[in-house]
């Protein structure tokens, strides 16, 4: 007998908070909507400039003594390259790198095509394990990223003889959002899973939906994109494991969701 075909992928009547900040959260909500889920947004961090915007223009006006950039993030990117693009642009002889596939698409915004890139797995620790981050003995290394990112890239750098400088071009910070909305839909079960990217916006969704909103977070299955954060759930009280996408894409998460959907 010929094999019944597979069934329709499909997010049909699932509602998915989507807590990215606004500015990041579309492509992920449309591929949700595409496969028939309701997309709810409501942004957990807002990104906002550095509190001090004079350290971030000293080093890239001398982006020329350094061997390569390294970008943790899509906002990094678009923080940092719009104000090196009006100053000239990239130097020619830098070496570009980036964490993650997002990060990636966004340079190709800006034309640069070749940065270096982990496969597979998106985070620093992936990043570090490529050949041309582990001979930067001597190297001088520029990292953009926000205002008190991880530090483990730089450290690990450090340790292996580079020089390293840090060019922070926005803060993270919680948005003052209202709740009632959000709540009454949890009140009326319209929150079927929750979808988170970083440990501060979990942390921030978690202080924002207060005392009263706590109990039905913490009952609704959530996706993240790496361990620590399933340890963060953890730490906060879900009362079901959390599902870790296989990396931070949208639609690596996209089909974490779909697989809780289908089990």
């Amino acid at each position: 007998m010929p094999e019944s075909p597979a069934p329709p992928r499909t997010l049909a009547g699932v509602r998915v908070l989507v807590t990215r900040p606004r500015d990041q959260a579309e492509h992920l909500a449309h591929l949700i909507e595409a496969r028939g889920g309701e997309a709810i947004r409501f942004p957990v961090i807002e990104i906002v400039e550095p509190k001090d915007t004079r350290a971030l223009s000293a080093i890239i006006g001398r982006l020329k003594d350094f061997d390569m950039a390294i970008f943790i993030s899509p906002n990094a990117v678009n923080r940092a390259m719009n104000l090196i693009l009006a100053r000239g642009g990239l130097p020619s002889m830098l070496r570009v790198a980036c964490v993650g596939r997002g990060s990636a698409r966004e340079l190709e915004h800006f034309g640069i095509e070749t940065a270096i890139v982990p496969e597979g797995r998106f985070d620093s620790e992936a990043l570090l394990e490529l050949p041309a981050l582990q001979a930067v003995k001597g190297k001088r290394i520029v990292i953009f990223r926000g205002e008190g990112g991880r530090e483990l890239l730089g450290d690990t750098l450090r340790a292996r003889g580079a020089e390293i400088e840090y060019a922070e071009c926005y803060r993270r910070v919680r948005p003052d959002a209202d709740t009632a909305s959000l709540l009454q839909r949890w009140t009326r079960g319209e929150i079927d899973i929750v979808l988170a990217t970083s440990v501060d916006g979990l942390r921030n969704l978690f202080d924002m939906v207060g005392k009263a909103g706590q109990p039905w977070l913490l009952r609704t299955p959530v996706v993240v994109i790496s361990e620590r954060m399933a340890q963060v759930c953890r730490e906060l009280g879900f009362k079901t494991e959390a599902r870790v996408a296989a990396t931070a894409g949208d639609e690596a998460m996209v089909e974490a969701i779909q697989a809780w959907r289908d089990g």
